[in-house]
């Protein structure tokens, strides 16, 4: 059959396929392995042209890798925060050493049994952002959380794959192997580091310029430093990672990706119809009970090792349960790792095709775990309560008696503070921005970590005694939420919230706010009175300019 035929035909049975997982609410990366299962050896046997699939699919795991390294800012363990860090690690470290006993109990050679231990560690940042986005929970703590240790297993399973690729072809023993891996490994790394840093600055600003240009520089980059690595001993999937990592200092890394992202989705489309052409249906009775209890040990031991972890470091446990979740099967990175390992002759087909039936299994169940997790928690929550070695997760709270409560640091919290230390209330804030609470904690305000959006946090605050509450939250569903809370438990609290819609505000004078903020209609009203009293003299917009700009530095600062 002529390769395009061919092409033209996998990828429209790859289109109906999608059509039906997307009717079940599934990621599309389910959809693309099942197709190359329908079109594979055992089915339709269309894949005549192998080579040129499989040269399609190594650029799209190229591309894929090389997106992932522009989101992986030498900044970004900064940014992730202590928690995400800590469970990032954790979960790394248990869920590899448990899966490890595990595969080797299944009578999984060790080689092998850590190809399987280490495909169970990672998550898949990519489907997780786009569940957490469809649900509108990215900007919830336990979403905030859960995107930062993602990034976290994104950075070990890059050190892992550069380890693993340099034991492609190599001979001799793992000491000098692993040594070797460092010294050269060093060395290229430390000229990508000073090429970003002195190099791609001068050309990037002329580049950008142009996107055509750009997006051409970009694809070169990548491919080049990818194919350099490959002819240094690295497999050309750490130096996509490393491509795109070096790119990401620039200014331009977003763009970048998201010109990228159509490029990727094609060709890494072929990489998943490929893997799922590999698995192997002769012994499938033999692998299904292993692909059962590692699929089981994804979904419900992750999970429960980051509630576990996420507990130690002092969080409540709906907050904890809802970042395992999203630890509840086998990423991307996963598949490639498995695949580098039947490449190199580390594993069998069938371990390949193991690792590959965990991933559909995991992928599809964890995706309706994490969809449906407000309705499943009552379920579970009394077994999660066992769970818990600190009660109340308190050990991040740091409060004493309290009769009003700020609930958000940033934005203008700072300006209700002052309100709140003239008229000597005692008070707390609410947060959970890890830069909010350094500040908080730094400045010794008294404050409660947690999340206004968890019904499970908010039982934990006194609401029966409170005279104020403050909310900066723009979000109308929160708001709404405090209010009916507050007012069922206290009919004379004073409560100030914030809108940016008229209807949403009259709904919440209608559930008891004592006054809701409307941010743009105040301005306008400030600006109308400044108007009517400074007419044209620019002396007094002088004078009110200079003071708005000392307040916003001091805010700044």
């Amino acid at each position: 059959m002529e390769i395009f035929v061919e092409l033209s035909v996998i990828i429209v049975i790859a289109m109906f396929v999608s059509l039906l997982m997307r009717a079940l609410k599934q990621p599309l990366i389910v959809g693309y392995i099942f197709t190359g299962i329908l079109v594979g050896p055992y089915f339709l046997n269309l894949i005549q042209n192998g080579d040129v699939i499989e040269l399609f699919s190594k650029i799209g795991i190229t591309i894929l890798l090389f997106i992932v390294g522009l989101n992986l800012s030498p900044n970004v363990i900064r940014e992730v925060g202590k928690v995400s860090l800590l469970t990032g690690i954790g979960q790394v470290l248990f869920t590899s050493i448990i899966g490890f006993f595990i595969a080797t109990a299944l009578g999984i050679d060790r080689i092998a049994a850590i190809y399987v231990a280490i495909a169970l560690t990672f998550s898949s940042t990519i489907i997780i952002l786009k569940l957490l986005s469809d649900k509108g929970d990215l900007n919830k703590l336990y979403g905030k959380i859960a995107i930062g240790f993602l990034l976290v297993q994104d950075i070990v399973a890059t050190l892992i794959l550069l380890f693993t690729s340099s034991f492609a072809g190599g001979e001799g023993s793992v000491l000098f192997i692993a040594l070797m891996t460092v010294i050269k490994g060093s060395l290229l790394i430390l000229t990508m580091v000073a090429i970003s840093h002195y190099i791609l600055p001068q050309i990037s600003t002329f580049i950008a310029a142009s996107q055509e240009l750009l997006f051409l520089f970009s694809l070169s980059w990548g491919l080049g430093i990818a194919a350099l690595f490959s002819l240094l001993g690295f497999s050309v999937e750490i130096g996509a990672l490393v491509a795109g990592v070096a790119l990401s200092m620039t200014p331009y890394a977003i763009e970048v990706a998201s010109r990228m992202r159509p490029l990727r989705d094609f060709f890494i489309l072929l990489f998943f119809i490929l893997l799922g052409s590999h698995m192997v249906f002769e012994n499938i009775f033999a692998l299904i009970i292993p692909a059962i209890l590692l699929s089981l040990f994804v979904l419900i031991g992750n999970p429960i090792i980051v509630v576990i972890l996420m507990n130690v470091l002092g969080y409540s446990k709906r907050t904890g349960y809802q970042a395992g979740l999203t630890v509840a099967q086998i990423s991307e990175f996963s598949l490639i790792l498995a695949t580098l390992g039947f490449e190199f002759g580390h594993i069998s087909r069938e371990i390949l095709s193991l690792i590959t039936f965990v991933g559909l299994i995991t992928i599809a169940g964890s995706t309706y775990l994490i969809l449906y997790s407000d309705e499943i928690y009552p379920y579970v929550e009394k077994f999660l309560s066992f769970l818990e070695i600190y009660k109340n997760g308190n050990k991040r709270n740091k409060n004493k008696g309290y009769n009003s409560i700020l609930f958000g640091y940033q934005r203008v919290g700072q300006d209700f503070i002052e309100a709140f230390n003239r008229l000597d209330l005692a008070y707390i804030v609410v947060d959970f921005n890890p830069e909010s609470i350094k500040k908080l904690e730094e400045e010794e305000i008294p404050f409660k970590y947690g999340d206004a959006k968890d019904p499970e946090f908010l039982t934990e605050l006194d609401f029966k005694n409170l005279r104020y509450m403050v909310s900066t939250i723009p979000e109308f569903e929160t708001n709404l939420v405090l209010v009916r809370r507050i007012r069922a438990k206290n009919k004379r609290a004073i409560m100030i919230v914030i809108s940016h819609d008229r209807e949403e505000a009259l709904a919440l004078y209608a559930e008891g706010a004592s006054y809701v903020i409307m941010p743009h209609y105040l301005g306008a009203q400030y600006a109308v009175r400044l108007i009517g009293r400074a007419g044209l003299d620019r002396r007094e917009y002088d004078m009110h300019r200079e003071k708005h700009l000392a307040h916003l530095e001091k805010r700044i600062a």
